[in-house]
C-alpha cells in the first residue's frame, strides 16, 4: 500500500500540478486512513471493500471531525483508489459509489467596511514588523489573497508599473490581481524602506516579499497570528485571514463589481463558488432592513 500511495503523490505533483500544501494534507489524511485499515487487518488496497470506507467515515464523524475535514479525507481516499484502479494495482474501486458528505450551508464571515477601516488604521507602525503587518493586512484585504498566495509572493511577482500582482493559487494556477490605492502605497513603502531592515546577513538571501524578524520568508502560521492579533485590537475574536478575502469580495459586489470579475480576482475555477457572496450581500441587506425600517418589527 505504501508504494501505491507514494506513486499517487508523485502523480498529483507531476501530472495534476497539485500544490505541496495539498499533497501534505492528503498525506496526513491517507496516513489516518491507513492506520484505520491496519487496525481492521487490511494492509492491501486490493482487499479494501466499500464497508471499510463507510466504517472509516462513521468513525471520523463519531470522533467529532468537521464535515469539511471528512470531505477532504474522502477526496484523498477516492483519488487513491481511482489511481490504483487506473494503474492496474486493483480490479475494482470500492470508493467510487460513496458520495462526499455535504457541508451544512453557512455564509462566510464578513467584516463591515467600518470594521475593516478600524482594523487597518489600528496597527502600531512604530516598528519595522508593525509596518510589515500593516502592509500584510492592506494586501490581504486590498487584493483578496489566500494566505498561501501572500506568503509565496516573490519580488518579481510585483508588477509595480502596471499596478498588478502575479499570484499563484491552488494547483499553481497563475492569475493577475490588481493592486492600487493605499495597499499599493503601503507595499512599495514596505519594499523600499522596511524590508531592507528585516533582511539579515545571517539568513540565506531570499526573493520573498514578506520576511520575518530573522530575514526569512514569513510562514502561514505567522500571518494567521498577525491577523488574529489585529482582530483582537478592535474587539473581533479569532479573526481569520480568509475573512479579509471574504470581505474583499463582498465589498466589491456591494460596490457594483461584476461577479465574473470577482471570480477572476479570487481565482475561483467555478462561478458557483463566487456566487456565495451574492447570498452574503442579500443577508446584509436583510439585516439593514430589519434594523432601519419602521415597520420591520411588530
Amino acid at each position: 500500500m505504501e508504494q501505491i500511495i507514494e506513486e499517487y503523490f508523485a502523480y498529483l505533483a507531476i501530472e495534476r500540478g497539485s500544490s505541496p500544501l495539498t499533497i501534505d494534507a492528503y498525506a496526513k489524511d491517507l496516513a489516518t486512513y491507513r492506520t484505520f485499515l491496519e487496525e481492521r487487518g487490511k494492509t492491501d488496497l486490493a482487499h479494501i471493500e466499500r464497508d471499510d470506507i463507510l466504517a472509516f467515515q462513521k468513525s471520523q464523524l463519531d470522533q467529532g471531525f468537521a464535515v469539511s475535514t471528512l470531505e477532504r479525507r474522502l477526496s484523498a481516499i477516492k483519488g487513491l483508489h481511482r489511481f490504483a484502479l487506473r494503474e492496474g494495482y486493483v480490479d475494482a474501486d470500492p470508493a467510487q459509489a460513496i458520495p462526499l458528505p455535504k457541508k451544512p450551508g453557512r455564509l462566510p464571515d464578513v467584516l463591515s467596511i467600518d470594521q475593516v477601516n478600524a482594523l487597518l488604521d489600528n496597527v502600531d507602525t512604530s516598528t519595522a514588523t508593525g509596518k510589515r503587518d500593516a502592509t500584510i493586512l492592506e494586501v490581504l484585504y486590498g487584493c483578496g489573497l489566500r494566505v498561501s498566495e501572500l506568503v509565496n509572493l516573490d519580488r518579481a511577482n510585483i508588477l509595480s508599473e502596471e499596478g498588478f500582482l502575479r499570484v499563484f493559487g491552488k494547483g499553481s494556477k497563475e492569475r493577475i490581481v490588481p493592486i492600487s490605492g493605499i495597499a499599493f502605497e503601503r507595499l512599495i513603502e514596505y519594499l523600499n524602506e522596511v524590508r531592507p531592515e528585516l533582511e539579515s546577513t545571517k539568513a540565506p538571501a531570499t526573493t520573498a516579499v514578506f520576511l520575518n524578524a530573522r530575514g526569512r520568508r514569513l510562514s502561514r502560521q505567522s500571518v494567521h497570528a498577525i491577523v488574529a492579533r489585529a482582530g483582537m485590537s478592535i474587539g473581533v475574536k479569532n479573526l481569520h485571514p480568509h475573512t479579509l478575502r471574504h470581505s474583499f469580495a463582498t465589498h466589491l459586489l456591494e460596490g457594483g463589481a461584476d461577479l465574473r470579475s470577482i471570480q477572476d480576482m479570487l481565482g475561483h475555477a467555478d462561478i458557483a463558488t463566487t456566487q456565495i457572496y451574492t447570498h452574503v450581500q442579500m443577508s446584509h441587506l436583510k439585516e439593514e432592513y430589519l434594523a432601519a425600517h419602521p415597520r420591520a418589527h411588530e
